[in-house]
């Protein structure tokens, strides 16, 4: 018994091992395809590479979008499919260069030698300019007859950041090429500058084909909590490896539909897209939850979905809160007040303490008796922290102000006042009554 009990638990945690494996793939190498939406631009994109390839053509394209709007998974889904094709994977040669990495025209030719394996090719050899380089790599691709060339995909991210470089040298050449035809090869720029044509010199936007492929994010709320259950979903392959996987499977996916439709949840996504509706804010929020998978733990449930999503919208100014004092957060409900019954206007230090006094007076069995100076200390550790500032800055300009009369504006929001009074540990009941009077 004992036996048959330690292999089942062994293939147990071979099954979770597996599941993990599947959700992380997707989350950290973002494997998955949740965004029906691009399969057009991905069908341009995969149209100009064949003919790359299969005809010679050479072409220069720009990919434009928001940070996150999917721009990148367009080119990696093509390579993917195009990959699967034999005569293409064996003949297109793929360049990626990153305009944060690359950040000169130098290191760029340097990257493009490196992934084009031409180190040895180029030796010691002596070049008078950047296009002589460039010239001489693509003319070492050439096989047999001056007429055959290996295709070449470049990839220039932050396309950008390129346009920064002195002269615009690596584009200008990359174009001109292109526009020569000699070798096959297909230029593409990814950018979140809707006005990326505006930086290209002249010379460089003359020679550019002035093909732009423009990816916007079209989803609803609907699509969003979709894609989260696609995300989660575990594919029938996955219940075909054994008996363990193919019981797992079918309720692991039953959870997924579950937790879905949960209400909490919907609402944790609901709020999650009014954020941001792109794919990347969706990984953050599950990576807590599919790396808690374990042995003892193993499903996901609503409330993990909520745990993450607690520690993401973690405001920091109610952690700080959390750790002020009873006297510190006493003067700062002293300061909301003054704020809504002002409308905002600027308060002082004397202003402040008249306000605690008011409250302390009244609640001396609950706050030990403050000497001014150290209320003083207190609201000066506030400045400390951020949590108020004196108005326009002027600590210099008014130097000759004594400071309990300096004029000072809280930075603390009504909400963010409410939810650390809430959560404070062993907050005066009182304390909480005088907050709420204040609080509109």
């Amino acid at each position: 018994f004992s036996t048959n009990s330690t292999v089942s638990v062994i293939n147990m945690h071979g099954v979770i091992s597996d599941v993990q494996s599947v959700l992380r793939s997707r989350l950290f190498e973002e494997t998955s395809n949740c965004r029906s939406d691009i399969a057009k631009a991905e069908h341009t994109l995969t149209d100009l590479v064949k003919r790359t390839v299969e005809f010679g053509e050479s072409n220069s394209l720009l990919i434009i979008g928001a940070k996150g709007s999917g721009k990148t998974t367009v080119v990696r889904e093509a390579i993917t499919k195009l990959q699967k094709n034999e005569k293409i994977s064996k003949s297109l040669l793929v360049v990626r260069l990153n305009g944060y990495v690359q950040t000169d025209d130098r290191i760029a030719l340097d990257e493009i030698t490196r992934q084009l394996h031409l180190e040895n090719t180029v030796g010691d050899k002596v070049f008078g300019s950047f296009s002589e380089t460039l010239a001489f790599l693509l003319e070492a691709l050439r096989q047999g007859s001056s007429d055959s060339s290996q295709p070449i995909l470049f990839i220039l991210e932050e396309f950008d950041l390129f346009a920064q470089h002195k002269n615009q040298t690596l584009l200008y050449n990359l174009f001109d090429l292109t526009m020569a035809g000699l070798t096959p090869m297909l230029v593409v720029g990814l950018t979140c500058r809707l006005d990326v044509m505006e930086l290209l010199e002249k010379r460089v936007k003359s020679r550019f084909s002035h093909r732009q492929l423009y990816i916007c994010n079209q989803w609803g709320t609907e699509d969003y909590i979709e894609a989260f259950s696609v995300l989660l979903h575990l594919d029938e392959s996955f219940g075909k490896k054994s008996s363990k996987h193919k019981s797992f499977l079918k309720t692991w996916n039953a959870s997924v539909k579950e937790m879905s439709e949960n209400v909490s949840v919907r609402d944790i996504l609901k709020r999650q897209f009014d954020i941001s509706k792109e794919l990347p804010s969706l990984y953050h929020l599950l990576v807590q939850p599919v790396t808690q998978i374990s042995m003892t733990h193993q499903f996901i449930t609503a409330a993990d979905i909520a745990d993450s999503a607690r520690n993401i919208f973690a405001d920091s100014k109610s952690n700080i809160l959390h750790g002020v004092s009873v006297l510190e957060l006493c003067l700062i409900i002293s300061m909301n007040h003054l704020t809504n019954i002002y409308s905002g206007e600027p308060f002082n230090f004397q202003m402040v303490y008249n306000e605690f006094l008011k409250f302390s007076q009244k609640k001396s069995h609950i706050l030990q008796r403050y000497k001014k100076p150290v209320v003083l200390k207190a609201f000066e550790h506030l400045t400390e922290l951020e949590l108020l500032k004196s108005k326009d800055n002027c600590v210099t300009a008014g130097s000759k102000i004594l400071k309990e009369y300096r004029p000072m504006i809280l930075l603390v929001e009504q909400q963010q006042l409410r939810d650390a009074i809430y959560k404070y540990p062993g907050c005066p009941t009182d304390v909480q009554q005088w907050a709420e009077s204040s609080i509109v």
